[in-house]
């Protein structure tokens, strides 16, 4: 028997209370949320499965408690991991990070968290970084891929996979067709009496320049203008500068090039060589992400990668939660973004 004016002896039959309860568990979320364990899991692990409110009402339940799930318990007991991964060939190309931060905010909205993966141009690397990263993801979005086709339906088979930009039969894609815009752009320099251009080309085994190169061809035929294609190469400043010795060359004094960036150089390398743009020379960019930092502002084709990510995301979400199958291709359209760089080619004399 307690001495007067001691302390009671604890109950340990009483629930524990404030600091003295320790970290809270799935079953305290569960408890407090009125709900089951499972669903608390669902609620962080596979939200697609829930309805909005519930997921919600969970979460705001665990914040108030201080409760963070466990990782690996999670994927222990749902069989995921609760993560994507975004792979992209090139992250320093300005295409890129509008996507990836759409990418990313649309995972967090579907309860997952995003890797991200940069292949540098490189096949190779980028069938490397998906065998990795298979180990901890619950899927793919691969944007502008550079594996083959083959290679691709092999990774896919691992783990569900999305493309962007990559047309592959039997695997969900997204894909931003510039061919509209592109083909306006090759009309507009018609209009304004060029009838030999240039196509200044991206990467070889990019989808994006095959079907730009073909778009430029497919509308010089139909506006009696003359297309010279110019070597692949990667997309970048350097590149676009380098390029401006082939582009004077080729007889055009109008390019469209691969991108914006690629564009940018070519703005720079006439620039170097005294020449005006579009007085002396038309360039067309193409992506719309660096349009209005060039001098004169870049005449481009839009670009829609932000879009394109946030599609991605929410086909590659439904595909883990069993509600989307099929060969799903959804394109999103393009148009040209009229800017300063397109004008009447200068004018040459006759000789004869």
């Amino acid at each position: 028997m307690p001495s007067p004016g001691s302390a009671p002896e604890p109950d340990p039959t009483a629930p524990a209370t404030g600091p003295a309860a320790g970290p809270a568990t799935i079953g305290t979320v569960a408890q407090a949320a009125g709900v089951s364990r499972a669903t608390v899991s669902r609620a962080f692990g596979q939200p697609h499965r829930l309805r909005p409110e519930t997921v919600e009402r969970v979460r705001a339940v665990a914040s108030e408690l201080g409760y963070t799930p466990n990782p690996v318990a999670q994927a222990l007991s749902t069989g995921r991991s609760g993560n994507l991964a975004l792979v992209v060939p090139d992250i320093a190309n300005p295409f890129f990070p509008p996507m990836i931060r759409a990418v990313q905010g649309q995972a967090e909205r579907a309860g997952y968290a995003v890797f991200l993966g940069d292949a540098d141009e490189d096949p190779n690397r980028e069938d490397v970084l998906l065998t990795r990263l298979a180990r901890q993801v619950d899927g793919f979005v691969l944007a502008s891929s550079r594996m083959s086709a083959a290679r691709i339906r092999e990774q896919a088979e691992r783990r569900p996979l999305v493309l962007v930009n990559r047309d592959v039969a039997g695997i969900p894609r997204v894909l931003i067709d510039t061919a509209g815009g592109v083909a306006r752009a090759v009309e507009r320099l018609a209009e304004l009496g060029h009838r030999r251009i240039a196509y200044l080309n991206g990467p070889a085994r990019s989808w994006s320049n095959t079907q730009r190169l073909k778009a430029v061809r497919a509308a010089g035929a139909r506006f009696d203008v003359a297309v010279v294609p110019l070597p692949a190469r990667r997309p970048t400043f350097e590149a676009g500068r380098q390029a401006v010795p082939e582009l004077l060359g080729s007889g055009a004094r109008a390019v469209v090039a691969f991108d914006d960036l690629v564009g940018h150089g070519v703005l720079a390398g006439l620039g170097e060589r005294g020449l005006s743009v579009p007085a002396d020379f038309s360039v067309v960019g193409c992506d719309d992400v660096l349009a209005a930092q060039a001098y004169p502002p870049l005449t481009t084709v839009s670009a829609r990668s932000a879009e394109a990510g946030r599609a991605a995301v929410d086909l590659l979400a439904a595909r883990l939660a069993g509600t989307s199958t099929g060969d799903v291709r959804l394109t999103l359209e393009t148009t040209l973004v009229p800017g300063a760089t397109v004008a009447a080619p200068p004018h040459r004399t006759d000789p004869h």
